[in-house]
């Protein structure tokens, strides 16, 4: 009876020398993306208390060019998550070259996204913005903005250089489905966030006539 046991409960494991059936490089990944979801929520909650908090929060982005603009910015973003998906399959399926192709339109994605958010920035510091002042005499409004968009746009960049990293070992067949796939959660990651950043941020700040 005890030895029926204790073969059921190693059928149940199923995980071999891996904890939770999953890869240590996968696991390390969805650690690293849990704890940093927890660092863009405080970010989050901490914008949006500071923003309720204060009565005479600017209200700063015209229609055109600001929020066409950071559309245009969110759909660079979701053509990467989509080109990225494209190339997970493709290398599921063995194809190399396409996972390589996909991967390549992946980072153009992500670096059209840091060329306009890089304009944007431009934009407010040419009018005065800064971390710790702006026109509208609302300090943390600076702060709040460059800290959180800046985060979340260091780590396209760091994802960027991540995903030519990828896509250079896949070319010579020094990595696997497994590292794609993996560069491909944090890159879904990524765009996910800002998918929190963009109305939060932007469409609750246009400009009202």
């Amino acid at each position: 009876m005890a030895e029926k046991a204790e073969r059921l409960r190693f059928a149940e494991w199923g995980g071999g020398v891996s904890p939770f059936a999953v890869g240590s490089k996968k696991l390390g990944m969805w650690l690293f993306i849990v704890s940093d979801s927890l660092t863009f929520s405080g970010l989050l909650v901490g914008y949006s208390y500071v923003r309720i908090a204060n009565e005479r929060w600017p209200m700063p982005f015209e229609f055109w060019p600001t929020i066409v603009l950071a559309t245009l910015m969110t759909f660079c973003l979701l053509s990467s998550s989509l080109t990225m998906a494209l190339a997970v399959r493709a290398s599921s399926l063995g194809d190399r070259p396409r996972v390589v192709r996909f991967i390549l339109l992946t980072m153009l994605g992500g670096i059209l996204f840091v060329l306009l958010h890089a304009k944007e920035w431009a934009g407010l510091i040419a009018e005065g913005v800064r971390l710790w002042e702006n026109p509208w005499g609302v300090p943390l409004f600076g702060a709040s903005f460059f800290t959180l968009t800046g985060l979340h746009m260091l780590h396209v960049i760091s994802g960027v250089i991540y995903l030519g990293v990828i896509a250079l070992g896949v070319s010579r067949g020094r990595f696997t489905h497994e590292d794609v796939e993996i560069s491909g959660l944090y890159w879904h990651f990524v765009d996910l966030v800002w998918m929190f950043i963009f109305p939060l941020v932007y469409l609750l700040s246009v400009k009202m006539p």
